[in-house]
């Protein structure tokens, strides 16, 4: 998994609320089991006509959105089926952090064990947020982890919950096997010592 410590990036706003699994990534392209190329059906029945030529009012296909590492999506961000995909195509895509008011529960852990940070924010920064993505779409956000903090243009904070394993799991850059494998000269101490 990608190491997450902070990130530096515009945001592109996608405020529609409600969007599952399925518009993220169309049930079509769940038959395969590794990440590569699932960026480029990230939101696939919204970026492309029926031809596969890209759609010009889609926020995607629009330049300012290119090179844009967070996401600011509408309320409840995931619903639907529990598909893994969905996160490897957001971050197969290039985005790092997805800011919302609430994200659907199965696709806030997906996010999290794939090395997407899930930031909830209340309305009025989400409202907020929404402004300076239509006034000021070159405006960059910082994203610090270990403060748990989004530094907006201006200055101002916002903090956001995340529980602390994934926490630790994202800075390292280590899954739960991973993190688990990681006491294994102590684990490896241990069952000498019982021998």
């Amino acid at each position: 998994m990608a190491q997450f410590t902070a990130l530096t990036s515009r945001l592109v706003a996608l405020p529609i609320n409600d969007i599952d699994t399925d518009q993220i990534i169309p049930a079509r392209f769940l038959k395969v089991t590794d990440k590569a190329g699932l960026g480029a059906a990230l939101f696939s029945d919204w970026r492309y006509n029926a031809d596969g030529s890209p759609k010009a009012d889609f926020v995607l296909n629009q330049p300012a959105a290119q090179g844009a590492q967070i996401l600011l999506a509408g309320d409840n961000f995931g619903c639907g089926s529990s598909r893994e995909h969905a996160p490897w195509a957001l971050t197969g895509y290039g985005f790092r952090a997805v800011i919302s008011t609430s994200f659907a529960d199965i696709f806030r852990n997906n996010a999290l064990k794939n090395g997407l940070l899930p930031i909830v924010v209340d309305a009025a920064t989400h409202g907020e947020l929404l402004d300076l993505a239509e006034e000021a779409p070159a405006a960059e956000l910082h994203v610090d982890l270990a403060t748990q903090t989004v530094t907006l243009p201006g200055g101002r904070l916002v903090s956001f919950p995340i529980d602390g394993f994934s926490k630790t799991c994202l800075l390292k850059g280590t899954d739960e096997l991973g993190y688990l494998l990681s006491f294994a000269p102590q684990i490896a101490a241990f069952e000498a010592a019982r021998a």
